[in-house]
């Protein structure tokens, strides 16, 4: 499909290529954090870093692309986002501390943050109506297909070579999205609109901060400080005439019901993708590749089911792919949880199997359900809120996790036990979050029906 220079389904892939290589490393790291313990002599706590400064970064990056998608062409950020990204994966590639794998990774969260608003907003701004479903369930496919082959890569390549190797192959995939983006995306002209409130991104980042800082470490100081960075934001919002994102969308309490739906899914793919690689080497002791394989066939069923749900949004509307996908993801991380205290492999497979595919039915139609919402003139809040939230969702997910891990294995004298404990409540107050929401959508549903 073309439009204005702009041809959609090439577009959306070059532009989806880098989030999907981001979650490509992000999933793929889950899976070496034992062997970086090791190497750097971290904590659990703190090797996590890893992922969270990367979505960090993107959290903070989201609300200043919504500036530049809205005063620079499409295709200028689109290369200046494919550069970023190439420069961090040399980075981390050649890094040989922490810090330096830390700085790579901040690059990388960079590129993300410009190239996820910039894919979304392809989809919303060129898509017709008709086929918006399908289209996010595409873009969708980009990133959920990157943790069916992330753990198995990284495992694979930790056992075989070096960690350092997962970053050196992903630099083809990055030049392929480079050209792909030059052909498919055109130099289109701008109609530049508002200022950029730097006050606004500058309490954004300290709200951000310190609630990771804060999750990670349980510091009050770092609560305080994000709290004030949340006040300040809030005020600034309200005071300026181009806010940095427009909260009004929020009165939209539908739009809210599928934006914390999204978030939640968010929360159970960064939540599991750290605790069952994790246990497989810790407690079962096996390598860094069977962790991987053990994620393979869940990720792969749960990516191919994004743009397949899409298609039935389309067709069918919001409520029986998204109850049908929450009611299988509700079954599969039970059947997880209870796994956890007579661990199999085979078991963690069945049950990440049915969980993955539940949640690819309800994961990308919560946003485009939400976003159906929205007038044309929102789209842009929208989008950014869905998509900073995401990124920030998916930081707090991991530090809440490795924190309650690292508490439980800290306490016990067997390290075994500790970690058997830490992931039993990390992910019973994940299944909280999800029966909440499972039963706020069906309520939500149920009061459509009646209005009909």
């Amino acid at each position: 499909m073309k439009d204005r220079n702009i041809i959609l389904l090439p577009a959306v892939l070059a532009t989806g290529i880098m989030s999907f290589s981001g979650v490509l490393i992000e999933t793929a790291m889950n899976v070496t954090f034992p062997t970086l313990i090791k190497e750097f002599d971290l904590a659990t706590r703190d090797v996590q870093w890893v992922t969270t400064i990367y979505l960090l970064v993107i959290s903070i990056m989201v609300p200043f692309a919504n500036y530049l998608i809205k005063n620079y062409s499409i295709r200028r950020l689109f290369i200046i986002a494919n550069l970023f990204f190439i420069s961090g994966l040399i980075t981390d590639f050649l890094a040989s501390d922490f810090l330096i794998l830390l700085a790579g990774r901040f690059l990388q969260g960079i590129s993300t943050g410009i190239a996820l608003p910039l894919m979304f907003h392809i989809i919303l701004t060129y898509s017709p109506m008709e086929k918006r479903g399908t289209m996010m369930g595409i873009g969708t496919l980009t990133t959920s297909i990157a943790p069916a082959i992330g753990p198995t890569y990284g495992g694979l390549l930790t056992t075989l070579l070096s960690w350092h190797y997962i970053f050196l192959l992903l630099l083809p995939v990055l030049l392929l999205s480079l050209i792909t983006g030059l052909y498919a995306i055109g130099d289109l002209p701008v109609k530049k609109s508002g200022q950029l409130d730097i006050f606004s991104l500058l309490f954004l980042a300290l709200l951000f901060s310190g609630l990771l800082i804060f999750f990670n470490q349980f510091s009050l100081v770092a609560l305080l400080c994000g709290l004030i960075g949340l006040l300040l934001f809030l005020r600034q919002s309200q005071h300026v005439n181009s806010p940095l994102v427009s909260l009004k969308v929020l009165k939209n309490h539908s739009f809210v019901l599928f934006l914390l739906g999204f978030l939640v899914c968010q929360f159970l793919l960064l939540g599991i993708s750290f605790i069952l690689p994790n246990f497989v080497q810790i407690v079962l002791k096996d390598n860094a590749f069977i962790a991987g394989l053990v994620m393979l066939p869940g990720a792969a069923i749960g990516a191919i089911a994004a743009p397949v749900s899409g298609r039935m949004l389309d067709k069918y509307g919001a409520k029986s792919p998204i109850l049908f996908g929450l009611t299988l993801a509700l079954i599969g991380w039970l059947g997880l949880l209870l796994s956890l205290s007579n661990p199999s492999l085979f078991v963690f497979v069945c049950g990440h199997v049915i969980y993955s595919f539940g949640l690819g039915f309800a994961y990308s139609n919560m946003m485009t359900s939400g976003m159906n919402l929205l007038t044309k003139k929102e789209y842009g809040d929208g989008n950014t809120l869905f998509n900073t939230l995401q990124q920030f969702s998916g930081a707090v997910a991991t530090s809440i996790t490795a924190s309650i891990i690292s508490i439980f294995q800290q306490r016990q004298i067997d390290y075994q036990t500790g970690t058997t404990l830490g992931s039993q409540v990390a992910m019973s107050v994940l299944l909280t979050m999800l029966v909440l929401i499972f039963i706020s959508c069906i309520f939500h549903f149920k009061k459509i029906n009646k209005k009909l």
